[in-house]
């Protein structure tokens, strides 16, 4: 463990549901500073030597101002295999931020993403069902930046990893309709919890919430709320919210 963390606080996921409005709302925030980039992509990065990771990369997306209290916001953390035990190896104290939205929506909005971006070449039906196939091909095992519709959608099996590492009053979850809606209670729960002054006033932005669902099939929908359903049971023993 590093003897002085800089950063105190991430948002650790979930991918496509407002982290980067948050990041922007927070930015703004006169008590706290941001990463220079959105996604610093540390702690999922398998190219470190894990052993001895080099902080000072790390370090050298935040200001040196020690007054403010240093964040940022990776999606994928809260997904990808070993990245919220590196978290605690390098600040145990960390404040963590997780934002989730209807698995389903979310899914769609990822697959339009990497639609969009060239990356992905098949149906979104095909993509949730025999799709899922690709990650075992995939290193590390089981896991895939891109083609991960379904599995980042399992939000009580990873709100258990991560209650089974950092202690329940370290976590901040937070739904991303919120946001959308009343920015601003939102935000006031971010600052109350990372020990930080309200905001105040704050101007709403896109969260992107709500508004990419054109083309989902009932029949998609189904099939996932089945697949999901589990799931949602243990995320609403775990955290009271379901979807």
């Amino acid at each position: 463990m590093t003897s002085q963390p800089w950063v105190n606080f991430i948002v650790i996921g979930v991918q496509k549901a407002g982290t980067t409005a948050l990041h922007d709302y927070l930015a703004e925030h006169p008590a706290l500073a941001v990463s220079d980039v959105k996604e610093v992509h540390f702690f999922d990065d398998e190219t470190q030597d894990w052993s001895a990771p080099d902080y000072a990369a790390y370090h050298a997306h935040f200001p040196a101002d020690g007054a403010r209290l240093r964040g940022e916001a990776t999606p994928i953390y809260i997904y990808w295999p070993n990245a919220l035990q590196r978290i605690h190896a390098y600040n145990p104290a960390m404040r963590l931020i997780l934002m989730l939205r209807d698995p389903v929506d979310r899914a769609w909005s990822h697959w339009r993403m990497e639609t969009a971006r060239g990356v992905e070449q098949h149906p979104f039906a095909w993509c949730v069902r025999r799709g899922r196939q690709r990650l075992f091909d995939a290193e590390p095992w089981g896991h895939h930046r891109e083609f991960s519709y379904v599995e980042r959608g399992f939000y009580g099996a990873q709100a258990a990893r991560l209650l089974g590492i950092f202690p329940r009053d370290q976590v901040l979850i937070l739904r991303a309709e919120d946001l959308r809606s009343d920015p601003e209670s939102a935000l006031d729960q971010v600052s109350a919890f990372l020990g930080a002054a309200r905001t105040g006033p704050v101007a709403a932005r896109d969260v992107h919430v709500g508004q990419e669902m054109e083309g989902l099939e009932a029949a998609d929908i189904a099939y996932l709320r089945q697949v999901y359903a589990r799931d949602q049971d243990q995320l609403f023993e775990l955290t009271g919210l379901r979807y």
